[in-house]
């Protein structure tokens, strides 16, 4: 079996997702070929950086343009042409000749718009699924030439029926995260309580230093603070608290999840279902994304986490992390929520499509 996931580093959410994807298909189907490829790359290999670099540049910097863009396209119509088609459909033709894929998953919209594209234009029953990597229905990934959506939750599985999408296409999965989080076992052998912050990659977090003291203080709890490759930040921070632990960059997040009583981040999609499945409730800073602010309602709505009040939210995480029964009320939920999300679906629908392409064949 040869597989291909398609992806982008819009964000490495994305990415995170499609990387996941192989890891559970590997698991299931071990002899099988699952390449994950960056298709914007692969398509445009000198201008892809530059232009991940100037994505990045709005998001961060640019948030209110990027808000304007994604609202007006949350009002259009499902099964848009994707941007750049012309260019990008050439080196889609070239890439599945190579490959000779039996089955495509799209964990960005612009790959999963252009593989519906390429159907259409060509007749090919190549079989199309399409991973939803935010808590959302937004029309960008709704395309008629998709056999099967793997949705974040039941209610975006609604909103899709809502907007013309056969309910029997869409199977909820969650959001796909390494199995290292849905085989996490909880560290229960700790003394007092312990807090987690994590900035991301790019290490976003608070530069007033009255906000670490004020963790610091905070009594029998002691503060992870992941820097990412945030080098300046990370010297700034490391070492200055007695109860605050700094470091950079981190490949084992379980590990740190599986001892946290409570993270504090940003309210991403992927990081959401990893708190899920670590069973470890989320306090979000006040996200400026629209597709963020939307996953920070649900998570609020789901009872699984909290949003921010204040800019400086330090007094807010100290009742928060000393409040046990609010805890183990978010954990409640996100053990219930784990029961509801059919994760070896994933598996048993490749499966399905593949027999069926050869049985057609």
């Amino acid at each position: 079996m040869n597989i291909l996931i398609l992806s982008g580093k819009f964000g490495m959410g994305h990415w995170i997702a499609a990387e996941s994807l192989r890891q559970q298909l590997l698991r299931g189907f071990p002899e099988a070929a699952v390449e994950v490829m960056d298709f914007p790359a692969y398509a445009m290999p000198k201008l892809s950086q530059a232009m991940y670099k100037g994505f990045n540049l709005m998001v961060f910097h640019g948030s209110s343009i990027f808000n304007t863009y994604y609202k007006f396209t949350s009002l259009s119509h499902s099964d848009a042409r994707p941007i750049m088609e012309g260019t990008f459909f050439n080196r889609l033709s070239e890439l599945l000749e190579e490959k000779s894929p039996d089955v495509v998953l799209a964990t960005h919209p612009l790959c999963a718009q252009l593989i519906s594209r390429f159907k259409e234009k060509t007749g090919t029953t190549l079989p199309l699924i399409t991973c939803i990597t935010d808590v959302t229905a937004h029309p960008e990934w709704i395309n008629k030439n998709t056999d099967c959506y793997l949705a974040p939750s039941g209610e975006i599985r609604q909103r899709l029926a809502e907007k013309g999408v056969n309910p029997n296409l869409v199977c909820v999965t969650g959001i796909p995260v390494r199995e290292e989080f849905r085989q996490l076992s909880r560290d229960n052998t700790k003394k007092g309580k312990e807090l987690l912050i994590m900035g991301g990659g790019l290490g976003l977090l608070p530069k007033d230093a009255q906000f670490y003291e004020t963790l610091n203080a905070i009594p029998d709890v002691h503060t992870t603070i992941i820097t990412g490759h945030n080098k300046k930040l990370f010297e700034r921070l490391y070492g200055r608290w007695e109860h605050i632990q700094v470091i950079g960059y981190a490949d084992r997040v379980w590990d740190y999840m599986a001892k946290a009583d409570l993270i504090v981040t940003k309210p991403g999609g992927i990081t959401l279902f990893e708190a899920i499945f670590a069973r470890v409730p989320v306090f979000a800073w006040q996200p400026v994304l629209l597709q963020e602010k939307n996953n920070a309602r649900w998570m609020k709505e789901k009872g699984i986490g909290w949003v921010a009040e204040h800019t400086n939210c330090a007094e807010e995480i100290r009742e928060l992390i000393l409040d046990e029964n609010r805890l183990l009320s978010a954990v409640a939920q996100e053990e219930g929520m784990q029961k509801q999300m059919d994760s070896a679906m994933l598996n048993r629908l490749v499966g399905a499509l593949v027999g069926k392409m050869e049985a057609a064949a």
